[in-house]
């Protein structure tokens, strides 16, 4: 590979890297072969990685780091494992000593300084994954931001800022028939947002960036992680795309509905009679059986949860609609039809905002594309804002119902949402007690979005709008107990003025509560769904570190910046450091300076950056002032690109391979009794609704926390959702194949295929379908044997071609010669080789076999993670500078900080070392002292029927019954109590 090592760290300073909580531990290292007593090649190793320093962040994209280290370095962070298998395409930070469960970890000798634990070999493996990852973060942020409208400014820059340092720009204004236009300044040369507009989260998300207000809003267009020259390839818009696929792409070629019944289509159990093609039997029998390959470390409400999520971030479609018309969707083989799909399926469109040839600009010898062939909007916020419970826009908002007793609260009569009220258009605006709705969504509860309803979202919806009214219940007392107490808020019209809690309104109540919600939401997934879905030591410290900072990383150490900053409790003194130099280059107005803020970041913690301004003669004193514009949006940073969320992204999560055909429902009375076996396609829609008003909140929240969900591999997909009932189309069938349509949406919307993909990205070429395949199992294992069956299907499916090496195929990475990769992809010219550049992007991640230790996505999936994960607590405000009591008032920042009332702790409360008191885990988990979980906390609190469940529970979205045995064990076996669960039979 290409050394891009640095040389002399002074003289290339501000080029370089530098991620604090390595820095001690490397530097120590370099006399490391003193202090420790290890294998001599391992410590020789170490001596010659610290002598070559750190890398560099390259000025091309084609020079990237790939997540591939040196002999020397993989040696030292991970022995012979490491070295062993750097000659695959996969990451090597998965290698590392620590990295894995307790097979993983190197007992090395006793180190004798106080920094020895990052000196022993698993301490060496741990720092150097995060070092790896935040390597790749960095390199993402430089190299993989393509905003839609102001891409050119990104490049060119804007009078004398690089265009990575711009904080604002014109596309980002509200147009003049926006009706807070004058609001905002018009057509004053910056608009700014100001007074009731900054004080809470916006309908329709304008106002979260003050001086950038459309940013994020609803309607605006979904941004790229890939250059748009490579977007849409199946139309051959460049000579790389061409050299790359010839003619051998289009939107249903290769067939995707022949792709789905191949590749896709879940082994079903033994007897299929049982399944019934995802139905199940009679009477819901729990005699059906629709088998499936299981996650051990995850369970079925954590599927539903994801879904949870894009419900908040993004749709392409309108009031759960695409574009008019029908089109088809495959099946036009025999050999498709035989598979069993369904010539006769039809689909709608999808909605494209703009298309056509984009324009071109020159900068440096370099010509770019101004936008992506094609544009699509995002119809919903991009902000994490909870808008599938509150509402995106005013039709959304509608469905949203408020309970007439008290207009802080959603409506929630008996503890569970009613069903919507429909009525057609022209009523629509005469009957405020009623809302539009598409006839398919008859029947469901009141919810702000609404489409692909399914018994997890109606279990979520209902359990976040209790949350949003426990929190109301709680100010309400404060209001009686307390009515002169200040409560925190402020106004930007009166920031001096104290507001007592008895003057805070119905609607301010209701909108902190949304702020609330909406961070704790944030939360969850930040630090519990995404290291349970990432089960690691890498991703849990880097997970934490995203919220806390590396350097207070964890609830358990009680000096987050976020509570120090609004309750004066400690923090460390790297923590501080770390916060103080992000805010420098924040405000730096040279583009170098994003690399550096992502590495300081890092270790002060993204959530509550900003939310203090130190000032006073000893720089002890708060000064922050909600009048003052750069202390409101001081936190945020968008590196030169608004936020919005990527296609990209969307096609990452493409997750139906987590759902089970068939739900285990069990009732708490008789937890390890599966009652009934209810297939998902009877609890979805108007369904979900029946179900959960007949079965109640507590049955369902057992019934989704015990089940484990389904592997992201292929042929593990639902049986229903290839056979989905859509009686909305036009179609003879009324049916879908939703993995087809995975394919095709991705398609539709110009999604690289999937090698392509990973070098945008900054991963390694697959030269051949065989690489998928999982070098690490033995050679005669059944779990290789299956994966080399798979391997020979996509060959039989994408095919093979001769190939012809001086056909360049990419700019963006070179081979071990250090030439750009040509359509040979290392064989020998004139070869007959695989078409593994065909493979649509969801094929092939799904295909991915090699991944790090408790993975359930795969290294794709997770870097186009790593990018969007940070951006979306960086660009936002409320997580950011605003996180303060101006906002969220006292009692939200609280509840935030300590995830609800310490007074509903399920344990005696812990002190701090500052004095305070916490919310703890009884017990270690997985080596470490932490908060009891937010999710966790959130269930106690509004499902208290499940608390003796929850009370063996330390994640959420772990299944509720498996030991999790010791560090980060991914073993399938039952806890204490649930021997006799027929999931472990």
């Amino acid at each position: 590979m290409v050394n891009f090592h640095k040389k002399s760290a002074l003289s290339h300073f501000k080029n370089h890297l530098l991620m604090a909580t390595t820095v001690v531990s490397t530097v120590v290292l370099s006399a490391s072969s003193g202090l420790v007593s290890a294998n001599a090649a391992d410590v020789l190793a170490c001596a010659e990685m610290v002598k070559k320093g750190f890398l560099e962040v390259p000025e091309d994209r084609s020079d990237r780091f790939n997540g591939k280290v040196d002999e020397a370095t993989a040696r030292c962070r991970g022995g012979e494992k490491a070295v062993e298998y750097r000659d695959t395409p996969w990451v090597d930070w998965s290698n590392y000593w620590g990295t894995g469960d307790a097979s993983s970890l190197h007992d090395g000798p006793k180190a004798i300084t106080l920094l020895g634990e990052h000196l022993k070999p698993n301490g060496r493996g741990i720092d150097g994954s995060l070092l790896d990852l935040e390597y790749q973060r960095i390199e993402l942020i430089k190299f993989n931001l393509f905003d839609n409208h102001t891409y050119k400014t990104y490049i060119t820059g804007k009078g004398d800022k690089a265009g990575p340092a711009v904080k604002s720009w014109d596309e980002m204004r509200l147009p003049e028939d926006h009706a807070e236009f004058d609001a905002v300044g018009g057509d004053d040369a910056q608009q700014l947002c100001r007074g009731e507009l900054i004080r809470t989260r916006t309908l329709t998300g304008i106002c979260n960036d003050i001086y950038n207000p459309l940013m994020g809003s609803t309607g605006t267009e979904f941004a790229r992680n890939v250059q748009f020259e490579e977007t849409f390839p199946r139309e051959g818009l460049t000579e790389l795309t061409r050299n790359r696929h010839g003619d051998r792409l289009g939107l249903l070629k290769p067939d995707p509905q022949l792709i789905s019944r191949k590749l896709f289509t879940r082994m079903a159990a033994a007897s299929e009679a049982s399944c019934n093609g995802g139905q199940g039997l009679p009477d819901h029998a729990v005699e059906a059986e629709c088998d499936y390959q299981k996650a051990p470390f995850f369970n079925v409400l954590a599927a539903f949860w994801i879904q949870f999520m894009t419900h908040d971030w993004l749709t392409h479609m309108q009031e759960g609609r695409n574009a008019q018309g029908s089109m088809a969707v495959g099946c036009d083989s025999e050999e498709a039809k035989r598979a069993g799909c369904r010539p006769g399926d039809r689909i709608e469109p999808a909605l494209i905002s703009r298309s056509g040839q984009p324009e071109t600009f020159e900068h440096e010898g370099k010509e770019h594309w101004e936008r992506a062939f094609k544009t699509t909007q995002n119809f919903n916020t991009a902000w994490w804002d909870a808008s599938q419970l509150y509402g995106y826009d005013v039709i959304s908002q509608r469905r949203a119902l408020r309970d007439p007793e008290d207009f802080a609260k959603f409506l929630q009569p008996e503890g569970l949402l009613p069903p919507m009220k429909g009525c057609s258009n022209s009523d629509a605006e005469s009957n405020q007690d009623c809302v539009p709705l598409q006839p398919i969504w008859e029947g469901q509860e009141a919810a702000a979005f609404p489409d692909n309803w399914t018994i997890g979202l109606s279990f979520l919806h209902n359990l976040f709008v209790r949350e949003h009214n426990s929190f109301v219940d709680a100010f309400r007392q404060m209001q009686v107990d307390h009515p002169d107490d200040d409560s925190g808020l402020r106004t930007p019209d009166a920031p001096n003025v104290k507001t007592p809690y008895k003057a805070v309104s119905d609607e301010e109540i209701f909108q902190i509560a949304r702020l609330v919600v909406s961070a704790g939401i944030a939360k969850i997934h930040t630090i519990e769904w995404t290291p349970q879905l990432l089960y690691g030591e890498p991703l849990y410290k880097g997970m934490n570190a995203n919220w806390f900072g590396l350097f207070d990383s964890g609830e358990g150490n009680i000096v987050s910046r976020a509570v120090k900053r609004v309750t004066g409790q400690e923090k460390s003194t790297l923590g501080r450091f770390s916060d103080t130099v992000s805010g420098w280059f924040a405000r730096s107005d040279k583009d170098s300076a994003n690399s550096w803020y992502s590495v300081f970041a890092s270790g002060a913690g993204i959530f509550g950056l900003g939310n203090n301004i130190p000032g006073g003669l000893f720089r002890t004193k708060d000064v922050w002032d909600i009048t003052n514009p750069d202390h409101v949006n001081g936190g945020v940073n968008h590196f030169g690109s608004p936020f919005n969320f990527p296609e990209e992204f969307m096609t990452v999560y493409r997750l139906h391979s987590l759902v089970p055909d068939l739900l285990e429902y069990r009732e708490v009375t008789e937890p390890n009794d599966i009652q009934l076996k209810i297939p998902v396609i009877d609890t979805f829609r108007g369904e979900a609704t029946a179900q959960m008003h007949d079965r109640g909140l507590a049955n369902w929240g057992l019934t989704l926390g015990r089940q484990r969900l389904g592997l992201l591999h292929l042929r593990n997909h639902p049986q229903f959702l290839q056979n989905l009932p859509m009686p909305h189309l036009d179609s003879g069938t009324k049916k879908i194949d939703v993995a087809a349509l995975d394919l095709i949406r991705d398609r539709e919307r110009g999604i690289p295929r999937f090698n392509e993909f990973r070098r945008q990205i900054g991963l390694r070429t697959l030269t051949s379908f065989d690489d998928f395949v999982d070098q690490r199992l033995p050679e005669d294992s059944p779990a290789r044997q299956a994966q080399m069956e798979v391997v020979e299907l996509m060959r039989s499916l994408y095919g093979t071609h001769i190939c012809d090496a001086s056909k360049i195929i990419s700019v963006v990475q070179k081979d071990e010669n250090g030439e750009f990769i040509n359509d040979c992809l290392g064989h020998p010219d004139g070869t007959e080789v695989d078409n593994v550049e065909d493979v649509d992007t969801v094929v092939g991640w799904l295909a991915e076999y090699t991944r790090p230790h408790g993975f359930a996505i795969s290294e794709t999936q997770f870097h186009v993670f790593i990018i969007n994960a940070s951006r979306r607590l960086f660009s936002d405000r409320f997580f950011t500078s605003s996180f303060r009591p101006e906002f969220y008032g006292h009692l939200g920042v609280d509840w935030v900080n300590n995830n609800g009332p310490l007074s509903d702790c399920p344990y005696p409360l812990e002190k701090t070392a500052a004095g305070g008191k916490a919310c703890m885990e009884p017990e270690l988990v997985n080596n470490h002292k932490v908060a009891v979980a937010p999710m966790k906390r959130v269930l106690m609190r509004n499902i208290p029927e499940l608390r003796d469940e929850l009370l063996l529970v330390e994640n959420a979205f772990d299944p509720w019954a498996r030991d999790r045995g010791e560090y980060y064990s991914i073993d399938w076996a039952p806890r204490a109590g649930a021997e006799s669960d027929p999931a472990f039979q």
